[in-house]
């Protein structure tokens, strides 16, 4: 059942699954409300719901112009359903309510460039809408969506695929944990059960959790600072914490934790400019750009989201989830690609980018690293483009001198898929040994099918070993049930995620 559920959730992007999920709550709250199941208008939810989205898309393109940003129309439409999720609807009749709904809306496009650094928001968009709202106006959001057993199901259900898709439980329980610990520490005496029960069934915290605190851009990159933001915003989101008579509401405790991630996370958006495209293997090629400033404060082996706009985008949007294929010593970017006879539109629009052409990238992500203990044994297992991450590893390596006890099992059809060989080879001095694995060939100095058999051969101290896999979501999967059959415990394999694929 799971593996069904991941091969539906590996056809689609993070962005576009979070679409999909507010879209669907939506149809749900219209149809619940349409048969009396919710005390809504279903005319007033269509209502406000199509003014958000009208008021939200036109304030950001003007704020993109502007400002000369790239738009991305996916994250206009992902905030303002959460708006239309959490703002009461109002009815066309209403002029203070549609008001108060375009209010929101434009200020949550506004706050992406005016409250930004380095070209990067510091605050969840529709948080920061709401509070404003509350201060500006004297109205605030209800969180409609959350306090509605009808509701609450498709809430929680269709909350942990998303959780699942990014994979973001790190996050979720850290938040949960903290959250529901104050809320029982600061109710009233004997009504610790009472505060929790009412948290769980009528507070705003599975959606919040969901669909708000995980927005990618206002979270840190790796596990450790992403669970104390999650402790951080659970601390200030427990319904009893106040200062003096202030009770904080779920949108300003985050954006406590948004200010919180900010200190802690790397800063900013850079801008990368094309220098030139390398043939690394059959139609795989790499794509090395300068950056607009340095960009350096990444571990070999973390990944990066590509925003490259362009006409027409699929289904998929226009930003990607790529690992970096550079190392952070050397004074560039590099993006490898292999291209597949039905591309996607972004992939399309990047094969034709000439030198000077620009995208950006952001939200620098990943704990698929180099372990800091350098006597730790690795095994490296990589399938096609999956040696991505570990070229990274390994220019580092060389760029640095540095050796560490590796072995690379590299697995590929054909020796003409085989990429990054001379860079390979140069490692090797460093304790960095390449076995080449080619299932469709027979070439000297390869092996065949990478099988348990052919790992316990050439790695007769596997079980000593830390498991690093890269590569298709298909070939993770496998060698990750491999690995497990050898009695590899599941602490010593890491595999490689960034939250979609192209």
């Amino acid at each position: 059942m799971m593996d069904f559920i991941d091969n539906i959730l590996n056809g689609v992007t993070m962005y576009r699954l979070v679409l999909y999920y507010l879209a669907g709550l939506l149809v749900v709250a219209f149809l619940e409300s349409f048969f009396g199941i919710l005390p809504y208008d279903p005319a007033a939810l269509a209502f406000s719901t199509i003014l958000l989205l009208a008021s939200s898309w036109a304030a950001n393109a003007a704020f993109a112009y502007a400002f000369e940003a790239a738009p991305n129309v996916e994250s206009v439409y992902i905030t303002a359903l959460i708006l239309a999720l959490i703002i009461s609807p109002v009815s066309s009749s209403d002029a203070a309510g549609i008001g108060f709904l375009v209010f929101a809306g434009v200020w949550a496009m506004a706050s992406k460039y005016i409250f930004a650094i380095g070209k990067k928001h510091i605050f969840n968009p529709a948080a920061f809408a709401v509070a404003l709202t509350a201060v500006a106006l004297g109205q605030s959001a209800t969180w409609w969506v959350a306090g509605n057993y009808a509701l609450l199901p498709f809430v929680f259900f269709g909350g942990l695929l998303v959780v699942r898709k990014i994979q973001r439980f790190d996050l979720v329980l850290s938040f949960f944990a903290v959250a529901l610990v104050t809320t029982a520490l600061t109710a009233g005496a004997g009504q610790a059960f009472t505060s929790l029960t009412q948290t769980f069934l009528h507070s705003a915290i599975f959606f919040f959790a969901f669909a708000v605190l995980t927005e990618p851009l206002t979270t840190p990159p790796d596990r450790s600072r992403r669970m104390l933001y999650g402790a951080v915003t659970g601390f200030f989101f427990a319904p009893n914490m106040h200062i003096g008579s202030y009770y904080f509401s779920p949108e300003v405790a985050l954006l406590v934790g948004n200010l919180f991630s900010y200190v802690i996370s790397p800063k900013g958006r850079f801008m990368l400019t094309l220098t030139r495209v390398e043939e690394a293997a059959k139609d795989t090629y790499d794509f090395v750009f300068k950056s607009d400033r340095p960009f350096y404060a990444f571990r070999p082996g973390q990944y990066v989201e590509w925003t490259l706009p362009h006409p027409y985008p699929d289904e998929r949007g226009n930003r990607r989830y790529f690992t970096l294929a550079s190392a952070p010593t050397r004074g560039q970017v590099r993006l490898g690609v292999k291209f597949y006879p039905k591309a996607s539109t972004w992939k399309r629009a990047l094969s034709e980018m000439k030198e000077g052409d620009r995208l950006s990238v952001s939200h620098l992500a990943g704990d698929f690293v180099l372990p800091k203990d350098p006597k730790e044994k690795l095994a490296f297992i990589a399938g096609g483009i999956g040696i991505t991450p570990f070229r990274s590893m390994v220019e580092y390596l060389v760029d640095r001198n540095e050796r560490r006890d590796i072995t690379l099992f590299y697995a590929n059809k054909t020796s003409a898929d085989v990429a990054y060989g001379e860079l390979l080879a140069r490692a090797a001095p460093l304790g960095v040994r390449t076995i080449y694995s080619l299932s469709n060939e027979t070439a000297p100095g390869a092996v065949g099918a990478l099988t348990p058999e052919l790992i316990k051969q050439h790695l007769p101290d596997y079980a000593e070993r830390t498991f690093y896999i890269s590569g298709p979501h298909g070939m993770v999967e496998s060698f990750t049930k491999t690995l497990r059959a050898l009695g590899v415990s599941r602490w010593k394999i890491k595999r490689d995620f960034f939250p979609g694929f192209a």
